[in-house]
């Protein structure tokens, strides 16, 4: 089968031709529909040799949508030709954390080397991607495999984090969002959908704050030295009472310092490597700093159920397999708005 594989640390991934694996027991192999393509696949690629934490070569691609082509041994609720989403962060499956669904914060995946699809372990971003217990898959209906697979992280990622602050998000509160493209994008349909809060998004990009305001923002601020004031003129002087920045960079992360008021949330989604001073008179008075990852297998079904309702959308661009490389170096120059999905 072809797969995209990072091979080598600092060389551009590659289209090779790998075995098709064979479920053992319990595992479940999906012929794969659809894979989104993520900064974090991005992040991965930029790690220097002596810091690169996964074993190569790495099939890339931890948004995956397939349909069940063969079963291991051993007694399965799903069955062959069925449409599954994959939920990504997987764990141990016994410990506290994954018993309330919360893999995504497992406390013995790092100490067991359990590894997400794509970051770790063999991804999705090939014709056949292997399962390790079909606990990680959620039926996918009727919803288009394409648009469907960027929502397994950035329709799952923004949930999760944005689930932790509705009860800040009452009606007269604002919520800020931070890089609007992936994930932030669909995080302004999210606080819409969930929410009466009035979004601002803020973004270097005017195409990305144009797909924002699509997409329901009501407010749109450049990213610059002048954007937390004007958060502030647009909100009495006083500051957002929810910042989600999406991008995570020093740069991002002061203005989300400067956005939030006090006893306000600020999550730190983003993986560009900027923190958040805290401390008595770093911030306003009993402001929550959060750094949220990923979320629970029972948030994705109710992701996969708003999207079902229409509520969520992705703003997705689909290429074959062999373009995998050069869509790659075009989404790393933000070229690519809203999500690109490869359909092997």
């Amino acid at each position: 089968m072809k797969a995209v594989q990072y091979r080598r640390v600092g060389n551009r991934p590659e289209v090779v031709e790998v075995e098709i694996p064979e479920p053992g027991p319990g595992q479940v192999l999906l012929k794969v529909d659809a894979a989104g393509m993520c900064h974090s696949d991005i992040a991965v690629m930029s790690w220097p040799e002596e810091e690169f934490p996964y074993s190569l070569p790495l099939t890339l691609g931890h948004e995956g949508i397939g349909t069940v082509s063969a079963l291991g041994p051993g007694d399965h609720s799903c069955a062959e030709g069925e449409r599954m989403a994959v939920y990504g962060p997987w764990g141990c499956g016994l410990c506290h954390m994954c018993a309330q669904g919360k893999e995504n914060y497992c406390d013995h995946a790092a100490r067991l080397g359990i590894r997400p699809p794509g970051l770790g372990a063999p991804g999705a971003m090939a014709e056949y991607l292997l399962v390790d217990d079909e606990r990680h898959l959620v039926p996918l209906g009727d919803l288009d495999p394409v648009e469907a697979a960027p929502l397994t992280d950035a329709g799952l990622t923004p949930y999760h984090a944005i689930k932790k602050s509705l009860p800040k998000l009452v009606g007269g509160s604002t919520a800020v969002v931070i890089g609007t493209g992936g994930l932030g994008h669909v995080a302004v349909q999210l606080l819409r959908a969930l929410s009466p809060t009035k979004v601002i998004a803020v973004d270097v990009s005017e195409q990305k704050l144009e797909l924002a305001h699509r997409v329901g923002a009501q407010h749109t601020v450049l990213s610059d030295e002048s954007a937390p004031g004007k958060v502030r003129d647009l909100t009495a002087g006083f500051g957002a009472e929810v910042v989600f920045d999406f991008v995570g960079n020093s740069a991002t992360t002061a203005i989300a310092a400067k956005c939030t008021r006090t006893e306000g949330d600020l999550a730190v989604v983003g993986i560009g490597g900027g923190t958040v001073p805290v401390g008595f008179g770093s911030m306003p008075f009993e402001v929550s700093v959060s750094a949220p990852y990923w979320g629970s297998r029972s948030e994705l079904i109710e992701v996969l159920e708003l999207a079902r309702a229409g509520s969520v959308r992705v703003h997705v661009d689909s290429f074959g397999l062999d373009e995998t490389p050069e869509v790659y170096e075009r989404f790393h120059r933000g070229e690519i708005p809203g999500r690109a999905v490869i359909v092997p």
